[in-house]
């Protein structure tokens, strides 16, 4: 199976914690003003790659403590990623890390495979990027209308669990 892919970062140790693979999908509709990445906007843009491609990258560094899928907007393409990160937890158990600009509450009512996606990750930045709020002083956030959830607490409570995050970057209880 192929993804659409605006670029990987082999690794990042700004998009979550630890030192991470990140995975820039291609395409997004959100279109948020001031976005740090325009040109993934196009959903014909970009390039494809075999997520089998991926998963040996990822799994050919041992240093890694995580993998994270930002865009564009990964939600378009739950499909892929669902395959890819089922195919990594066949070898390996990182924490998965996605960002969005759609919210938590919306991801919801986006259909079974956003579900399904959201379901196997662990930590959720939401929410559209305001220029307004923007602050180079959030850790893995944009502006401060974005929220850090834990995935799998909120999905067991039924309600937006967020993470909260100490200086130096570590999720925290």
């Amino acid at each position: 199976m192929k993804i659409r892919l605006h670029g990987v970062v082999n690794d990042s140790i700004v998009d979550g914690p630890g030192l991470r693979y990140t995975v820039f999908t291609q395409g997004c509709l959100h279109h948020c003003v001031g976005c740090h990445n325009p040109q993934s906007w196009d959903l014909d843009g970009g390039y494809e790659e075999d997520i089998e491609t991926i998963v040996d990258e990822i799994l050919r560094n041992p240093l890694l403590d995580g993998v994270t899928f930002s865009g564009g907007e990964p939600f378009l393409q739950a499909r892929p990623l669902i395959a890819l990160i089922h195919q990594l937890q066949k070898h390996k158990s990182l924490h998965l890390m996605i960002y969005s600009g759609y919210t938590y509450e919306e991801i919801l009512q986006l259909g079974d495979e956003a579900k399904e996606l959201l379901s196997l990750c662990d930590t959720l930045v939401d929410g559209r990027f305001d220029l307004s709020l923007k602050s180079l002083r959030l850790i893995y956030k944009g502006s401060s209308n974005q929220r850090i959830i834990d995935i799998q607490k909120s999905l067991r409570c039924h309600k937006v669990c967020e993470q909260k995050v100490n200086d130096y970057g570590e999720f925290v209880d």
